[in-house]
């Protein structure tokens, strides 16, 4: 597949998430996007250097501005200038939208397992959204780990979805905080409760996509084969060495 052309494009607004996370709204529309593709944004000083990354998409495909959840890194050459120094109305260049793996849409139906940790959440966020608006009634369930619950992106739009949807179940995990509501764990996400969410769901997912820094990905998908889950039904996205 030939890789899309790089075009400029320009900030619409910038939204704190939470004390780490910020919204970035492109003016963009995407050409025949899907749910978890990511795009690579392109940076350039004025001697002409350059630092390229890529961004999970969090918007919906369709939707009427480009939503990128960017993750501070204080090492970063890129995620600081959006934190510290970008504005509405600054522009950079982006190309996309890339990858064809790591898709959902409804017509792939379900049941439907997402498992996400910290910022690993966007591209799921994605297709929470996608399937809110056109594939509601889908088995789904989502579980979200993040070290405290300041930390939860979008965690009261992803409440109100599951309270507005019973076919969704949401499953907060705070690794460093106490659980707040019912249902939610507060200890990492090992074999164990991997189990003890799959079976309180009462679902075999036909498709499991997990998204987050190596480590996690990699145990949550060894977790979820010992649990039984087909491996060519677990699909993974990753962040980190």
């Amino acid at each position: 597949m030939a890789t899309s052309p790089w075009q400029e494009v320009a900030i619409d607004a910038i939204v704190r998430r939470t004390p780490r996370v910020a919204s970035v709204f492109l003016r963009l529309q995407l050409p025949a996007s899907q749910a978890g593709q990511h795009l690579d944004l392109r940076l350039s000083a004025p001697d002409g250097y350059q630092a390229q990354r890529s961004y999970s998409i969090a918007s919906a495909p369709g939707a009427a501005r480009v939503e990128l959840l960017i993750e501070r890194l204080d090492d970063g050459e890129v995620s600081p200038w959006f934190h510290d120094a970008a504005e509405a109305g600054d522009t950079l260049e982006a190309r996309g939208p890339i990858g064809g793996h790591f898709v959902w849409q409804p017509a792939d139906g379900g049941p439907l397992l997402l498992v996400g940790g910290g910022s690993g959440v966007v591209p799921l966020l994605a297709m929470l959204r996608l399937r809110h608006t056109a594939g509601r009634g889908v088995p789904t369930l989502l579980l979200y780990s993040a070290r405290r619950h300041e930390e939860l992106i979008a965690a009261d739009e992803l409440g109100a979805m599951a309270s507005a949807d019973p076919s969704l179940r949401l499953v907060f995990i705070t690794t460093r905080e106490p659980a707040r509501r019912p249902g939610d764990l507060d200890r990492r996400l090992d074999d164990t409760l991997l189990r003890q969410a799959l079976a309180d769901w009462g679902h075999a997912p036909a498709a499991a996509f997990v998204c987050g820094a190596t480590p996690f990905v990699e145990a949550v998908a060894s977790g979820l084969r010992a649990a039984g889950i087909d491996a060519a039904t677990i699909r993974t996205e990753r962040y980190g060495s």
